[in-house]
């Protein structure tokens, strides 16, 4: 047990040594703009995976919404009314700020 600890911490210090040492075949320009174009990939898809889950149907797809709560939204003013917008589960059961907006996914997840 002990030498399979002593294999895994010089392994990391083996990786350790790599993250600190300079870059050998890329430069920093280079690093620094694929640092931000990765930081702009990262931040549409979470964007985008958190306007995804702030859809009606993300909402539905649970059974229990649809078999319960979504049947009887059906029959309320929310869900048909004479000026035909519609109240969807995003409108009041997220908030629109987008700290208190992340803060409400982790507490959903």
């Amino acid at each position: 047990m002990r030498a399979l600890f002593d294999r895994l911490l010089v392994r990391m210090m083996d990786y350790w040594r790599v993250l600190n040492a300079p870059s050998l075949h890329f430069s920093l320009a280079f690093l620094t703009v694929g640092g931000f174009i990765a930081g702009i990939i990262f931040w549409g898809a979470f964007n985008t995976a958190l306007e995804l889950t702030n859809t009606e149907a993300f909402c539905v797809s649970c059974h229990e919404m649809r078999d319960n709560v979504y049947a009887e939204l059906k029959s309320t003013i929310h869900y048909t009314n004479r000026s035909g917008v519609r109240a969807t589960c995003p409108d009041c059961h997220v908030p629109h700020e987008w700290t208190n907006k992340i803060a409400r996914k982790m507490q959903a997840s």
